[in-house]
């Protein structure tokens, strides 16, 4: 049943609406990873299956009410493998993988943001599921210091919200971002373990490479070396995938019997520039020219390009995550403005009441002495005619 705003407002979000419920199939044999990577995911796994002796044979959530629950970051760059690793511990745990739709989690109404994500806490809780929240840092971004918009407000609620659930989830909760960096701080100490995703290493590549092939069914080429194709193209897993398809289309597409023809090592060159080419041209917004110049150069003048790119890409990294930093100082600093002038304000208040009353008091008092004054006059007025009324006597 799809999401119906006003449905939505009276009567809260049908649940299922908001996740997607998957019945894990892939598993840890399925994800080519670094060693490191695989290391801390084996390390969560464990962390998972003894948590209850942690917890309960030992004590500690005698001592500790809130925070039981397992919350996991995996943060790294697009392709890296994050979503597969996520289905991978369900299956692991024999769960269901409950992913967040943030499309449908988002609502329109002011406060039904945060419900909804209360709802698929419960939800993940009543399933006994692992919850996946992908592209996390739209939903778990930086608070706003300085709160004068609504939006401002809805987010610092949603971003509350989803700290207190993690705090009572007794569950297992796994996050994915490619921007950690634009996670609000207080998430750090309520996500048990932070793991980072790299893009592969040469073996790890063309380890890719060849998973991508059914080992009995899909016809090679007798020139095809995944070996070189590891070592020519730095790419991550998802873009070996896309490029394994590519060629396996391009193949399929050359005129011939089908029977007769094979994935040659051409087929996979072209797959695979084809999808970094792809990437390239998304670059251009941070590189400029310099995105496309990769193509034409020759092997001699690589790695000073690369590293040259390397740099411009620290740069523009560094400058991306001093944003929000910016950002909160200058909300500060009007904030703090905001302040300074209300107090401003305040006391050019008093001081115009102070002298208008001083002016009031002074009118008054001259209105009194002018009254005095009359009234003196009319009394010498009255004594002298009383004077002259008795002298005629």
């Amino acid at each position: 049943m799809s999401s119906n705003p006003i449905r939505d407002l009276f009567f809260g979000p049908d649940r299922q609406t908001l996740v997607s419920a998957v019945e894990p199939r892939r598993t840890f044999a399925d994800v080519v990873l670094p060693p490191v990577t695989r290391r801390s995911l084996d390390n969560a796994l464990v962390q998972i299956r003894k948590h209850d002796i942690l917890f309960g044979e030992w004590g500690l959530g005698e001592r500790h009410e809130s925070g039981l629950g397992l919350a996991f970051n995996f943060a790294g760059p697009p392709g890296t493998g994050k979503t597969i690793c996520a289905e991978a511990i369900a299956h692991a745990l024999g769960k269901k993988l409950l992913v967040v739709r943030y499309n449908e989690l988002e609502s329109q109404w002011a406060g039904a943001t945060a419900k909804n994500v209360a709802a698929v806490f419960a939800s993940a809780q009543e399933q006994d599921a692992v919850l996946f929240f992908d592209e996390a840092d739209a939903i778990a971004g930086r608070r706003f210091t300085s709160v004068d918009q609504g939006y401002q407000r809805e987010a610092n609620a949603v971003v509350n919200v989803l700290l207190r659930e993690l705090e009572e989830f007794p569950g297992v909760v796994i996050f994915a971002t490619n921007l950690a960096a634009n996670f609000d701080p207080a998430f750090e100490r309520r996500i048990r373990t932070h793991i980072l995703f790299e893009q592969p290493g040469l073996e790890e590549r063309e380890k890719i490479w060849k998973v991508q092939i059914h080992g009995r069914k899909t016809p090679l080429g007798a020139d095809v070396d995944f070996h070189a194709l590891a070592q020519r193209y730095p790419a991550s897993g998802g873009d070996i995938k896309n490029a394994v398809l590519k060629a396996a289309q391009m193949a399929i597409a050359e005129e011939g019997a089908d029977q007769e023809k094979r994935i040659e090592q051409r087929h996979f060159e072209m797959g695979i520039e084809e999808v970094l080419g792809a990437k390239r041209v998304m670059d251009q917004s941070l590189f400029g020219a310099a995105a496309g110049m990769l193509p034409a150069l020759a092997d001699g003048g690589m790695d000073d390009e690369v590293a040259t790119l390397t740099s411009r890409l620290m740069e523009v990294e560094d400058t991306v995550a001093d944003v929000p930093a910016a950002i909160r100082r200058l909300e500060e600093r009007h904030a703090r403005a905001t302040a300074e002038a209300e107090r401003e304000r305040a006391v050019l208040a008093t001081q115009q009441k102070e002298a208008l009353d001083a002016l009031r008091t002074g009118a008054e008092q001259a209105a009194g002495r002018a009254q005095l004054a009359v009234w003196i006059s009319v009394s010498a007025a009255v004594l002298a005619a009383l004077a002259a009324g008795m002298a005629l006597l």
